[in-house]
């Protein structure tokens, strides 16, 4: 048979899609893959899908398309390794996908791997099958924790997940750290007849378990297409990765080809040795060297022990990553330095840094503790808050406790806090549209943290300057130090009551509960504060009360006449007039009259019609003695203590609740 009749045999079985299969063992240089975003061969065959850039999602596919129609089974084996750019960050991870396209424009990074976003996670319209690799623990999709394996279908709802592991043998389970920066191998297993789909995790080093981490029981032929692409999808958020694909083989019909592990292309080294420098110039003038050495290097390390000396309890070991270095803070804000200084106020001080080894840039508050008591229940809020992910909250990254400080560690907001861009005549003021945009921002946060969540979160403390704009104008709300979180379904517990005068809903005083409830009336002085560029309460010749005169101006049928002057000819009345009637809707006296946070976000997307206020909207009167239709009188007689610590830039108020300093809840 000639070369050219065996040539176009080989096309015509590849064409019919009955036994598509294919191996590299030896790197990807000729492998000729589809890529995007920033995914890439390296010079010695590695498939590197990401890097240090964030916010970045990227994609690798094997170029041709897999017909499934006539399959029965499938088999995939691949070597993967995750290196996060700073050790006790994790980075996001790695998903093995199947899929009609081999394009996702329309994808989010971060916790989206590049494959989905909020409106279609979930569709059964995507027909996708990916297996993921996941190394953060994300609320809003169910994850189990921040280093598993799970089975998704059309969403990342995992279907099934299991922390990343394998079985030594059926009574014995090892498990494994995805992003140890070590090789680990993957096995794939569709059985078409049994209609049973199988993944199974193990070091590069061992040889297929006989037991799969994961089992599933469904029909592929009701989810994939025909033809489908095979391969790889990645992103990074925030918090940044190296991700590598060694090696892959792929089987339609069959058992894929096994990996020789000897032949793959090495990975990166990650550091170095250091190595001695001092060298031998005589026995005498040596050992001599080596005492005032030993005797020097003693003192350093006293000395930069007492200095970056921590506060660390046995509980906090399970704390992990949420749990920084107080050297590495040093180290990433120059040394607390005073060019560094974000703002501050009676809580203590923010700053900016930049964490070593990577370029995430960070904002680290620093605030004092003087008790103990109460300190393990705190931090263990903290944590759980830390697990918060959301595109309209500041993350909260982690802690650190040295001596008298507690340093919380945010994500770092390049714009700074919205009351300075709304207050005192800004150099940079803010169109109606970027206004809205923000405003539907922090909804939606707050929503998520009322809502969606795992367990309630109450902010406590919502406010124009706890809402902090990144690089594009988009609203998070940040600054969670007063924070309180109870289950769905529970009653919150009492506490001191804590926030900022202006803020306060009324119940707060009596009930001392904080709750959603009181959070939607905090956030309905927001409303109103953004579309006035008004404080709630101004004090002057005459004490003003921003929601009053508001309201006053709603009943003469001119409650348009409270914009402020700044917003220009683009201001459009509608979404104003809206915004003014919601803000007031949540200011109302009786908590029972406000909508929940899912109502406000439906009103603000005008998927419903913003009912008819009440008549009359009782305001509460700072005084404490009663409640007003009109003017505020003896502000001086005000007896709760909640003004607010002016900072311009980042977190005013104390993020140390009084329950903490006084050693109670």
């Amino acid at each position: 048979m000639s070369v050219k009749l065996l040539a176009m045999v080989f096309l015509l079985v590849a064409a019919s899609g009955e036994d598509t299969s294919f191996i590299f063992n030896y790197g990807f240089q000729s492998a000729n893959l589809t890529t995007d975003g920033i995914s890439f061969i390296t010079s010695n065959g590695l498939l590197q899908l990401t890097n240090e850039t964030r916010l970045q999602k990227s994609h690798a596919f094997y170029p041709n398309p897999v017909d499934f129609t006539n399959t029965t089974s499938f088999s995939t084996v691949f070597v993967f390794a995750i290196k996060p750019q700073y050790p006790t960050l994790n980075g996001h991870g790695i998903a093995f996908v199947i899929s009609p396209t081999k394009a996702f424009p329309d994808a989010q990074p971060s916790q989206y791997f590049g494959l989905f976003n909020l409106a279609n996670n979930g569709d059964p319209r995507n027909h996708v099958l990916a297996i993921e690799l996941d190394t953060i623990e994300s609320g809003e999709f169910g994850d189990i924790n921040d280093n598993h394996v799970g089975i998704d279908i059309n969403g990342l709802n995992s279907t099934k997940s299991a922390p990343a592991g394998y079985y030594v043998s059926r009574f014995q389970f090892q498990n494994l750290s995805l992003n140890s920066s070590l090789p680990m191998q993957v096995w794939v297993d569709y059985d078409g007849g049994k209609k049973q789909i199988s993944v199974t995790l193990a070091p590069i080093n061992v040889n297929k378990p006989e037991i799969p981490l994961l089992t599933l029981s469904r029909d592929l032929s009701q989810i994939l297409t025909n033809p489908s692409y095979v391969g790889f999808s990645s992103s990074n958020g925030a918090l940044t990765a190296f991700q590598y694909v060694l090696g892959w083989s792929f089987q339609v019909n069959g058992e894929a080809q096994k990996l020789d592990t000897t032949k793959l292309p090495k990975l990166p080294r990650f550091g170095g040795n250091k190595q001695s420098m001092i060298l031998p110039i005589g026995l005498p003038l040596l050992s001599l060297f080596l005492i005032v050495l030993v005797s020097l290097s003693i003192a350093y390390y006293i000395y930069r022990k007492r200095k970056f000396s921590e506060v660390v309890e046995e509980w906090e070991q399970d704390y992990g990553p949420h749990r920084f270095n107080y050297k590495d803070l040093y180290s990433a804000t120059k040394g607390f330095r005073e060019k560094e200084l974000l703002g501050s106020g009676g809580f203590g001080s923010v700053y900016k840094g930049t964490v070593p080894g990577s370029k995430v840039e960070v904002a680290v508050k620093k605030v004092s503790h003087e008790s103990r008591q109460g300190m393990r229940e705190f931090i263990a809020e903290i944590v759980s808050i830390g697990r918060l992910r959301h595109r309209n909250l500041v993350s909260l990254l982690g802690y650190c406790r040295r001596k008298g400080e507690l340093l919380l560690v945010y994500d770092f907001m390049p714009n700074g806090s919205l009351d300075k861009y709304i207050h005192n005549q800004p150099s940079v003021t803010l169109n109606w549209m970027q206004r809205f945009k923000i405003i539907k921002g922090v909804a939606l946060g707050l929503c998520y943290l009322h809502e969606e969540w795992e367990q309630v979160v109450v902010h406590r403390d919502i406010k124009a300057s706890n809402v902090l704009l990144d690089s594009e104008f988009n609203g998070r709300l940040g600054d969670f130090g007063l924070a309180r979180l109870y289950d769905h379904g529970s009653d919150p517990a009492t506490t001191h009551v804590v926030g900022t005068l202006g803020y306060l809903a009324p119940e707060n005083t009596i009930t001392g509960k904080a709750t959603t409830k009181s959070d939607v009336f905090a956030f309905g002085a927001f409303l109103i504060e953004v579309v006035c560029g008004k404080r709630p309460i101004e004090r002057g010749r005459e004490e003003f009360i921003l929601v009053n005169w508001v309201y006053g101006l709603w009943k003469k049928g001119e409650i348009n006449e409270a914009k402020d002057p700044n917003l220009g000819t683009e201001y459009k009345a509608e979404e104003g007039e809206l915004v003014l009637k919601l803000g007031l809707m949540c200011s109302n006296l009786r908590s029972e009259y406000r909508p929940s946070m899912r109502q406000v976000v439906q009103y603000l997307n005008m998927e419903v019609p913003l009912p008819d206020l009440p008549l009359p909207l009782p305001l509460p009167s700072p005084s404490g003695r009663g409640f007003t239709y009109g003017s505020q009188q003896d502000f001086d007689d005000i007896q709760m203590s909640f003004a607010s610590s002016s900072m311009d830039g980042y977190f005013s108020r104390t993020s140390i609740p009084e329950s903490i300093l006084s050693g109670g809840r």
